[in-house]
């Protein structure tokens, strides 16, 4: 026993003096923790300041369902049934049994309602024994910040979202994918806590370590209006013809601003919804698009003029050994007339006869516009351009004759757009823009200017007759059902087999893309657009000029009817030295006092609503639109769930 006794002294003294200092800070450990406060994710605008994405807190509400007492627990469940009968609609006998299971099964974790507001929050919490609190009633709270699109699945694949798993892995896709991390996260804090006991920590100290930095607000070129038309024009398209997918994007001719991108993707029940983004990220062979550029290769390098005679013989000719065929004879044609009713033959023609001796200079052409680069958009994702050339392994003698019309290679909807913007921009070629400016408040972070790809892709002759040709399209060519006595177009038709690899079976479910290509007003443009279609049904129709380009002519239409005003709504942001003062008055005010009421009036109601309800007030709209009156006057002190009535 005296050995024991001394052996228990040695092992007190050497916890005591030699591993003291490591259980004291095991200890410590375990009992104070340097907890992260998530910054604020910074918001997501359009150029007109419409909210098109935010963070708004959601909450999950549990209950430990043994944790309040026998007593408590009979005495009030059935209370709390009825009260979340009122909340769900579902019988109050629904909840009271499932509540009582949870008991039965010592369910710590049962959950009562999921994802909802701050403002049913405060209503759940005050129900009968969850209104004890954790302790005596039970009451388990998680708040989650979640991203919110006010405009729904309206261009939702492109705003994006930022996603990171339990392993770290990040998923980025669209504006808040792409500058996540640079600009919209922001930097946590960091505050001290101590454990208290029952799983619970409580602050050091009644002030951050580290105050948290909210992230920056992204303004977007997204025109709100014009994207609605886009959607709208594009999803009653592919409706009709029950294609698989589609994107429509309308750019700024001179700036390169993105207005508008939709892209609908059908699922298994038949429904469209934003499931990639086609416009950016998907490589295709582009079709007749193509002729474009390869047309006007062979007049820049003065090959051909528009008058030249080309023979397209009956609608079919061979090119060694392979047959070309168009859609039926057009004989002896001039080569404009080739572009203009899209003539297979005729594009093939020119370019074989003209660059069969000398492929290198046709590809260095392409290659001189950057047809083999990617944009560099703003964008993860963006797809790959495949322009084949001697030397590789998709090269062969039929190259040639198949780019001339725009198979045997590869772009994206948005790399083709571009292309024809630079026609549209007096042969300038800007890189395509998402993003205008990154904003603190109204302090500009960062400012995203025009950027040029190529000053002059060509000379002002040829960039006369190609736009004479792209107008000729619609008034006489492919693209006569689009034209309107009213309202100018230009542009081209595109319809390209897809899926072909094996052509027998290819023959007995035929698949097409078909795409419109262009830019209006045709004479002095303001915007370029493109519609592509993938798998229209071959019942219905499958040519460009039936499938794409109605969509295209309804969206250039609407954008000049329901938006007469364009120009003048830019003028919106003219300086207001008065606006100026109140907003940042508003700023300094809800920065320094979290309870004090902010002047909303002037706000949109949306941006409103969710200001108000991160400082935990009820908020009530009557009307739509901006914010005119408010029932709380700027600059009184408010209190948790107080309610407060915004008219507009």
């Amino acid at each position: 026993m005296f050995v024991f006794a001394l052996a228990v002294v040695f092992k007190l003294c050497t916890i005591q003096f030699v591993q003291g200092d490591e259980y004291r800070n095991m200890a410590q450990e375990r009992t104070i923790q340097n907890v992260e406060i998530p910054a604020n994710r910074g918001n997501v605008y359009s150029a007109d300041g419409s909210l098109l994405a935010t963070s708004i807190p959601k909450y999950d509400i549990r209950i430990d369902a043994i944790q309040p007492k026998q007593t408590v627990f009979n005495e009030l469940v059935k209370s709390l049934a009825d009260s979340l009968s009122k909340f769900s609609g579902k019988p109050s006998s629904y909840h009271l049994k499932r509540i009582k299971q949870a008991r039965l099964d010592k369910n710590r974790y049962f959950l009562l309602a999921r994802d909802i507001s701050y403002s049913d929050y405060i209503r759940i919490r005050n129900f009968p024994m969850l209104n004890l609190g954790a302790i005596r009633g039970g009451l388990i709270v998680q708040q989650e910040e979640k991203r919110d699109h006010p405009m729904g699945g309206i261009a939702e694949r492109t705003i994006g979202y930022e996603k990171i798993d339990d392993d770290g892995n990040v998923t980025r896709p669209g504006i808040d994918g792409y500058f996540g991390k640079k600009y919209l996260r922001g930097k946590n804090g960091k505050r001290l806590k101590q454990k208290i006991g029952n799983g619970k920590w409580k602050p050091i100290v009644d002030y951050d370590q580290v105050e948290p930095k909210d992230g920056y607000d992204i303004y977007t070129t997204i025109d709100v209006n014009i994207q609605d038309i886009a959607h709208h024009s594009l999803l009653g398209q592919l409706e009709l013809y029950e294609a698989d997918h589609g994107c429509a994007v309308v750019m700024d001719v001179e700036t390169g601003e993105i207005k508008a991108i939709s892209n609908l993707g059908r699922n298994t029940n038949g429904k469209y919804y934003e499931r990639l983004n086609y416009a950016v990220g998907e490589s295709h062979e582009p079709g007749s698009t193509f002729k474009v550029m390869a047309f006007m290769a062979a007049l820049e390098d003065k090959m051909i003029d528009t008058s030249t005679v080309v023979d397209t013989q009956n609608g079919s000719k061979r090119f060694y050994g392979r047959t070309i065929r168009d859609s039926k004879g057009h004989g002896k044609i001039s080569a404009a007339r080739a572009l203009e009713v899209s003539s297979n033959i005729g594009l093939a023609t020119i370019i074989d006869d003209n660059y069969s001796s000398q492929p290198k200079k046709f590809i260095n052409r392409l290659k001189a516009w950057k047809l083999n680069d990617t944009l560099g958009v703003s964008l993860i994702g963006e797809g790959i351009p495949d322009i084949p050339e001697p030397g590789k392994s998709n090269w062969s003698r039929n190259a040639l004759p198949s780019m001339a019309y725009g198979y045997n290679l590869r772009m994206t909807p948005l790399q083709t757009l571009t292309f024809y913007n630079g026609i549209a921009n007096g042969g300038e070629i800007v890189r395509p823009r998402f993003i205008k400016s990154v904003k603190e408040f109204d302090r500009e972070i960062e400012v995203f200017d025009k950027e040029v790809i190529n000053q002059k892709m060509c000379s002002d002759k040829t960039l006369a007759e190609i736009k004479e040709v792209l107008k000729n399209v619609v008034v006489r060519g492919t693209g006569s059902r689009m034209y309107s006595e009213n309202f100018s177009m230009a542009g081209k038709t595109g319809t390209a087999r897809t899926d072909y690899a094996d052509f027998e079976e290819w023959k007995k479910d035929r698949k097409y893309v078909s795409s419109f290509a262009g830019y209006f007003p045709a004479d002095n443009p303001k915007y370029s657009c493109i519609v592509v279609i993938h798998e229209p049904s071959t019942k219905v129709g499958f040519y460009g000029a039936d499938v794409s380009g109605p969509v295209f002519k309804r969206i250039a239409q609407k954008i000049y009817t329901e938006t007469p005003l364009i120009d003048e709504v830019q003028t919106l942001e003219i300086v207001n030295s008065k606006n100026d003062e109140a907003y940042e008055s508003f700023y300094d005010i809800a920065r320094t006092y979290k309870t004090i009421m902010p002047d909303v009036v002037g706000l949109p109601a949306m941006d409103a609503l969710a200001l108000l309800e991160n400082m935990g007030l009820k908020v009530k709209i009557r009307g739509a639109g901006n914010v005119t009156t408010q029932s709380i006057d700027k600059g009184v002190k408010v209190k948790p769930n107080q309610i407060i009535v915004l008219g507009t």
